[in-house]
């Protein structure tokens, strides 16, 4: 049969129609549309108009000076208004400035305006140091009196963590010079090293998908969840090359990041490196040995999944580039519509209302998925401010991982839209607290997964990666934190540490968590390097281990409860910061005054290997 005249045309039409779909396919599979858009937070204004208002407000409040001891409730109550006026307008333009770095962290525009906008608003801090310094002169029974009054109740608890700090604050002039310098201190080194991190290129080894080419650190790490072991292998390698040029510069500015803490420290009395960020998660420094003794002390559980892994890969024992590798039988990439709706049908399981709240993150663009040469590597939820929204930055690569990550960080995105009534003061939660949420969307999103899975190899890796997921929140940060210690007491106790210093307490750590089930590689030493927690808030990666084992041990309380608990949960979501961490935990029946709660959280971990050994089984993944 001859073909029609228009023949021809249907077929560039039909290879049109393909070429766009494969388009939409890529453009799905790597999010590359999926960007917020932060010009709602200037509120229609710029980030002059608003550091100028700031200004005003300042002002105003500076007025106030001498005066913070004879105000009454209500006139603190003004001032704490004005105060929230004045963090309101700051946290607007520095969310902008620091968003748009965040996208780009090698873009010298973007690096001066959040240095000119870090500068302005420290001239402002600097003329308010008194309040702080008043409002801890007030005695106590003054304060307790003032603070039971109706009209503080949306600062009163803000007001009296203020006041823990008085054994630690400076006169006013001392307080004066160091908020001054502050931006040419420690500010400055992590924002030297966000941009060496966010500079780093990977070599992509021939063996990965798409072949040789140049990568970002996160798409690096992402192959060592692949299958295959010599992908893996050959990432690993790529990935510490491409740590290696930059590693003394990054060392240099943690040396003195960490000489920077110990004179601060000394400065304000602390007793130990760790003491101001217990102080801040309003944790007693036992109670936070307390925790990481716990851990330490079932050190038993990683090594024994780690066993079991090495016979489920069929090898004899794990390097440290094969324990992130997928069990699945397929390595499956994993498109932006897909997950979205993955998620969204998994919070809507727990509770419509925070389906919704998914939803709003989703459709509003208030997420910035795509990786992008210079963009700050991870992922994380800015809380912004309580008059706006929170945004969510990922780095996209379509693991199943990265499905997990937006489950989680929609989880603090849920914590802090529900928070946002509590206003600027109560907002937030300490550290301890802050994993609680986003933890709990990614158990209520693994279990989601679970239920709709009958395939045995398909749960096995489900229950594998729940599995893994704890150990690297629960174990590997409180290895990391027991490296951040040994790091703060070398340079306070002997010295300025050398490259290899810090790779001997690395590597010192990790065996001590992994033991002889996993060989930690020379390459690997050097992966330290590139942890910002370590730079920005020393002492923060505890509160992972913290707010997981609670946050397993809140799920454990829905399971048993049901659709009772949620309302409850909710009610702690919106708190906020307006409580302790204790009242917050209460508040869904969990006692963090139990000697004996971490010890339940690490068993509800084991009872997570018992599962993911069973279904191991049950797959014929072991012999």
């Amino acid at each position: 049969m001859t073909p029609p005249p228009n023949a021809p045309a249907d077929t560039d039409a039909l290879d049109t129609a393909e070429a766009a779909e494969a388009d939409l396919t890529a453009a799905d599979l790597t999010a590359a549309d999926v960007a917020w858009e932060l010009d709602d937070l200037l509120d229609g204004t710029t980030t002059d108009d608003l550091m100028a208002r700031a200004a005003k407000v300042t002002d105003e409040v500076a007025a106030a000076r001498g005066t913070v001891g004879d105000l009454d409730a209500a006139g603190l109550a003004t001032l704490m208004h004005r105060l929230g006026d004045l963090h309101d307008l700051l946290g607007r333009a520095g969310s902008y400035v620091g968003l748009r770095l965040a996208e780009n962290s090698v873009d010298p525009e973007r690096g001066a305006a959040m240095a000119n906008l870090s500068e302005a608003a420290t001239e402002l801090s600097t003329k308010l140091v008194f309040f702080e310094l008043e409002w801890a002169a007030v005695p106590d029974e003054q304060a307790e009196a003032l603070l039971a009054d109706p009209a503080l109740d949306f600062c009163a608890h803000h007001l009296r963590t203020m006041r823990r700090y008085r054994d630690h604050l400076m006169s006013e002039a001392e307080e004066q010079v160091l908020t001054e310098t502050s931006v040419s201190g420690a500010a400055a080194w992590v924002r030297l090293f966000d941009e060496q991190t966010s500079a780093i290129e990977v070599a992509m080894p021939e063996s990965s998908p798409g072949g040789a080419r140049t990568a970002s650190l996160e798409e690096g790490l992402s192959l060592l969840q692949h299958p295959d072991r010599a992908v893996r292998a050959d990432a690993a390698e790529a990935v510490s090359d491409a740590l290696e040029p930059g590693l003394r510069t990054r060392a240099y500015i943690y040396n003195t990041l960490l000489l920077d803490k110990s004179v601060q420290d000394r400065l304000r009395s602390y007793p130990s490196w760790l003491s101001s960020r217990n102080l801040a998660n309003e944790a007693s420094d036992e109670s936070v040995a307390a925790l990481i003794e716990a851990v330490v002390a079932r050190y038993d559980l990683p090594r024994r999944w780690y066993s079991l892994k090495a016979q489920v890969l069929g090898l004899d024992r794990l390097a440290d580039y094969d324990r992130s590798a997928s069990v699945a039988e397929s390595d499956r990439k994993v498109g932006w519509s897909e997950a979205s709706s993955l998620v969204i049908d998994a919070y809507d399981s727990f509770s419509p209302r925070l389906a919704g709240i998914v939803r709003e993150f989703i459709d509003g663009n208030w997420i910035d998925a795509p990786v992008r040469s210079g963009k700050r590597p991870g992922a994380f939820c800015a809380y912004t401010v309580a008059s706006h929204h929170p945004y969510l930055l990922l780095n996209w690569t379509g693991s199943n991982r990265d499905v997990l990550t937006l489950a989680h960080e929609l989880g603090h995105g849920i914590h802090a839209y529900l928070a946002r009534p509590q206003g600027i003061f109560a907002q937030d939660t300490p550290l301890t607290m802050a994993e609680t949420a986003s933890v709990f969307g990614e158990a209520v999103t693994n279990n989601a997964l679970l239920a709709q899975l009958d395939d045995p190899n398909e749960r096995f890796a489900l229950l594998a990666s729940t599995l893994e997921d704890s150990i690297a929140t629960v174990f590997r940060q409180v290895a990391m934190s027991r490296f951040e210690a040994a790091c703060h007491t070398h340079r306070r106790d002997v010295g300025e540490l050398s490259v290899d210093d810090f790779g001997n307490h690395w590597a010192d750590t990790q065996t001590e968590l992994l033991g002889d089930t996993v060989e930690v590689t020379d390459g690997y030493r050097n992966w330290w390097s590139y942890v910002p927690h370590f730079m920005a808030t020393p002492g923060y990666v505890y509160a992972y281990a913290f707010g997981q084992l609670l946050a397993l041990s809140v799920y454990a309380r829905y399971q048993a409860e049901g659709e009772a608990f949620v309302p409850s949960y909710l009610d702690m979501l919106a708190a906020g910061g307006s409580k302790s961490p204790e009242d917050l935990a209460a508040m869904v029946g969990c006692d963090l005054t139990d000697p004996g709660f971490w010890d339940a959280g690490l068993d509800i971990v084991a009872g997570q290997l018992d599962a993911a050994e069973a279904a191991a089984r049950a797959a014929g993944r072991l012999s």
